[in-house]
């Protein structure tokens, strides 16, 4: 979906609502699982290894990453919508606003409270934003577009591009762990379910069947 043809359709207020809340608690979510040190989401850990790297804070890293894979578009013909360009800036932004408001965690029932909550809100997130409906975030659009031009399966090419995610970020010093695991394992269903939650119904007051990416990199079946 074009910019253009997004800003045209019904529902707009609540689905720009929708849009940027899902985008704020997307990064909001991230940063809760940061503060709870027991694992991140794949493209976290890469953020988190690179912001150690070179010194910037992860939301900073997740906006450059987000602008570098978004250009990586222009070979494989994708097109941004408002949610591909919104979601560069948006996800960092808030992701380095939740750092900076909630403390480092101690202890581990706080730890694995901080962890819950950041998972299951990045579901929540990931329902909002797609329901919207306004186009996937950079690094989804980059795995459906690999998906096309090399014909490979959607569930192969995110495997690949995942894997390769995790072990960069591992190296460069993000944090892998019990989280990591558990993000795989829940994302996917709490996601689905957030998905109706929050589906925009149509003209006719039937639910909308939605489906796509997540600004992270779930994806979720069409």
């Amino acid at each position: 979906m074009s910019i253009a043809s997004g800003l045209r359709t019904p529902q707009l207020p609540r689905r720009l609502g929708q849009l940027y809340a899902g985008l704020a608690l997307y990064g909001a979510s991230s940063a809760l699982l940061v503060r709870g040190g027991l694992g991140l989401e794949p493209w976290g850990v890469l953020h988190q290894g690179l912001a150690k790297l070179t010194g910037l804070s992860m939301g900073v890293v997740a906006i450059a990453a987000g602008a570098v894979v978004l250009l990586l578009w222009i070979p494989l013909r994708q097109r941004p919508g408002l949610g591909t360009v919104s979601n560069v800036f948006a996800v960092g932004l808030a992701t380095d606003a939740t750092l900076a408001l909630v403390p480092a965690a101690h202890g581990l029932p706080v730890r694995i409270a901080l962890l819950v909550a950041g998972i299951v809100l990045n579901g929540a997130a990931t329902g909002l934003y797609i329901a919207a409906r306004f186009g996937p975030g950079p690094r989804d659009g980059l795995m459906t577009g690999l998906h096309r031009l090399t014909g490979r399966s959607v569930r192969l090419v995110r495997t690949a591009i995942e894997v390769a995610v995790v072990v960069t970020g591992f190296a460069l010093g993000g944090s892998v762990g019990i989280g990591t695991a558990a993000y795989a394992l829940a994302i996917g269903p709490l996601a689905q379910f957030f998905l109706r939650v929050f589906a925009v119904r149509g003209a006719d007051g039937g639910p909308e069947i939605v489906a796509g990416t997540s600004p992270g990199g779930a994806i979720l079946p069409r």
